[in-house]
């Protein structure tokens, strides 16, 4: 259950970088509110999860789930380009993120 939570947090935490980034400054209040929630859940689940996993790899799972959905909404929304080189890195986050699962 705990690496259940801790991925639906690592999801959480693309939410709410991805609604920081659309909040502008705060400026807008939808995406300045759903960052705080996202941000509340996010950091929520992280320490549910570190109840029964080991930090180090709790938090490093958590920040490569979040940062690889992060990266792949730049590439829906057309704020990054998709280039080899990028998708090739994103291949070897997500199989560090795996292999930390696998031999955790």
């Amino acid at each position: 259950m705990a690496w259940l939570v801790l991925i639906l947090s690592g999801a959480l935490e693309a939410v709410w970088a991805a609604a920081l980034s659309a909040s502008e400054g705060f400026r807008r209040r939808g995406p300045a509110a759903l960052f705080v929630v996202g941000l509340i859940g996010s950091i929520g689940g992280l320490a549910w999860a570190m109840r029964e996993l080991p930090t180090g790899t709790a938090y490093a799972v958590w920040v490569g789930v979040g940062a690889t959905l992060t990266v792949l909404w730049g590439f829906v929304t057309k704020q990054e380009r998709p280039t080899a080189a990028r998708i090739a890195l994103l291949v070897v986050l997500v199989g560090s993120v795996i292999g930390l699962k696998v031999v955790g």
